[in-house]
């Protein structure tokens, strides 16, 4: 095995996102990374943004995966869910100054794809989990050494900013052109692309219920998340998340998100459920 870097999630995005490593085990495929998040909010509901502990999944548990591949194999993200305990959140918002820790280890063997199970505390508090799916691909040609290397903004800077992303609507945001969040292979980070489905597809909910679809009051809170790759999602001037609620009730709502590439299709869909 060699030593090569994650092509899925470059120590760039880390940096970006103030993910720190805190243990590696690879002989068990064990990876335990920290990231603040509390104070990250969502620009379209002004609320906590969920979707980024995506991104602390996608790196935790893909790098797990990542430890298992063979010389000659990358691993890229092919399915990720997302699962919030019933107390996650309040723990969340009571903690400002804790990280998120998430823990992952492999489900499993590898065959074709690995499967890694991670789970998110607060402190001595568990507040959820999840699992990431990888597929192996062939090392080597073609792979680009390196990314560009500005200087990434703040980690408490305004979400909005850390994800490069522009509103379009209410329930739509631009995913903007930002090297420091592409992968390796200048595709835009799987976590980062599953927080901008998490973004649109609460907003799409909340919009509904507010618009009538329930009775207003507190938000509906993001309970479950899970994301499928498509195709490789590249940003451009044309790139976007696009929420739609399934159904909205009174405590409870179901909404899809889809993420648009730069050449008009459609790259990773993903569902949330929601709870009041």
């Amino acid at each position: 095995m060699t030593d090569q870097a994650d092509i899925e999630t470059p120590e760039t995005i880390l940096r970006r996102f103030a993910i720190q490593h805190l243990a590696n085990n690879v002989a068990e495929g064990i990876s335990v990374m920290s990231m603040p998040v509390a104070d990250l909010v969502n620009p379209l509901t002004n609320s906590l943004a969920v979707g980024t502990l995506a991104i602390l999944l996608d790196a935790s548990g893909g790098n797990s995966n990542h430890f298992r591949r063979a010389a000659d194999e990358w691993t890229v993200t092919s399915e990720l869910a997302l699962e919030i305990s019933p107390d996650g959140i309040p723990v969340l918002l009571a903690n400002p100054d804790l990280p998120v820790v998430a823990s992952s280890r492999p489900l499993g063997p590898k065959g074709a794809t690995a499967l890694s199970v991670c789970t998110m505390a607060v402190g001595d508090v568990v507040i959820g989990g999840g699992t990431v799916r990888s597929f192996y691909l062939p090392a080597g040609a073609g792979m680009p050494n390196g990314l560009p290397t500005p200087a990434p903004p703040s980690p408490r800077a305004p979400l909005a900013e850390l994800m490069s992303i522009g509103e379009l609507s209410e329930v739509a945001l631009a995913q903007l052109v930002d090297p420091i969040l592409n992968n390796s292979l200048g595709i835009v980070n799987g976590g980062v692309a599953s927080a901008g489905l998490e973004l649109v597809a609460s907003a799409s909910i909340n919009t509904a219920a507010i618009n009538g679809a329930a009775e207003p009051g507190d938000l509906l809170q993001t309970a479950s998340l899970r994301v499928n790759f498509l195709r490789p999602f590249f940003a451009g001037g044309a790139s976007r998340y696009v929420g739609s609620p399934m159904r909205v009730g009174r405590r409870t709502a179901v909404g899809d998100a889809e993420a648009i590439g730069d050449d008009g299709k459609v790259a990773l869909t993903a569902r949330v459920t929601a709870y009041r």
